[in-house]
């Protein structure tokens, strides 16, 4: 499968906390704010490509509600986009306009149709039913309409297992979540979830990190690949993260965002920076990253 650098800012409800904006009933004035913020992404993707970042590898992901207009103009640049379409900030899986999601997939036609889902098979045994039958249903959309279908997956530790951990977040990290990692994924193929894409969160130990990908691509499903998200983290954890994975085969790239976008909006939200060097600075970000991933792909490569 061919690499993919994704630049991802589909955020919503997190992305109107950066500028301290509500995150619904939201005046038509901070829509048109939040919008333009985005677009200063869109433009800082744009010149990451002018300063060598692939153009056939990487891609753009980004929510209708703020996005719209950044869908159009990709599609017309013959920039890859992908379109997410889970509703945001919840703890179940739902299709962001319900019963009409198929109406605004095919409205904006994406290269990708993405999902995030929190999901734990020691959890909720009810929820997470109801979840893979939703995903059931986006999978096999995607299958019958040509979509390459994108699933990001947060696996989030049940109570039970953080005391296991000590209550230590970063204990359930270094030795618990792998293993919710396998047992999701397993879970969902067995229901019929089949991704063409896993978007995962990284691992600081390459066998855990094996263990994953391998279960990713287990039973004859050599085509799927798999991106290492950011999760908003800091910068030197990332790039743990994607130096870990680039050694891997079955991993194609990663999806960092605020860890590339959010500090540079910020500054320029406050009047600290100027638009022109916000998007200097995120593309700057961007370009570092893919940097990184490819210097790590063929170090390993030998």
């Amino acid at each position: 499968m061919q690499e993919l650098y994704i630049l991802p800012f589909d955020h919503r409800g997190s992305f109107t906390k950066m500028f301290n904006l509500p995150e619904n009933n939201l005046t038509e004035e901070q829509i048109q704010k939040l919008s333009d913020y985005k677009h200063v992404v869109f433009e800082a993707f744009r010149l990451a490509l002018n300063m060598g970042v692939p153009k056939d590898k990487a891609a753009v992901l980004v929510d209708e509600q703020f996005g719209t207009k950044i869908h159009e103009e990709a599609e017309k640049m013959g920039i890859a986009h992908i379109l997410t379409t889970e509703k945001s900030g919840q703890d179940e899986f739902d299709f962001e306009y319900g019963e009409k999601f198929r109406d605004h997939i095919e409205k904006l036609d994406p290269d990708y149709v993405k999902v995030l889902v929190r999901y734990n098979t020691a959890g909720d045994a009810e929820m997470n039913k109801r979840q893979s039958d939703r995903l059931k249903i986006m999978s096999d959309y995607c299958r019958e309409k040509g979509y390459k279908f994108l699933f990001e997956l947060l696996a989030v530790a049940t109570p039970e297992q953080l005391a296991e951990a000590g209550g230590d977040k970063e204990k359930y990290e270094q030795s618990i979540r792998y293993q919710v990692m396998i047992n999701t994924i397993k879970e969902l193929q067995s229901r019929g979830v089949e991704p063409d894409i896993w978007k995962i969160e990284g691992l600081n130990d390459l066998n855990q990190m094996k263990a994953v990908i391998e279960t990713c691509r287990r039973d004859g499903r050599d085509q799927v690949g798999i991106v290492v998200l950011g999760r908003g983290e800091s910068e030197e954890k990332v790039r743990t993260w994607l130096s870990v994975a680039a050694k891997i085969h079955g991993v194609v790239g990663f999806a960092v965002g605020r860890t590339v976008f959010k500090q540079p909006l910020i500054d320029f939200h406050e009047n600290k920076i100027d638009r022109k060097t916000a998007t200097e600075k995120i593309a700057q970000n961007f370009k570092g990253f893919t940097d990184l991933f490819i210097s790590a792909r063929k170090s390993a490569e030998g």
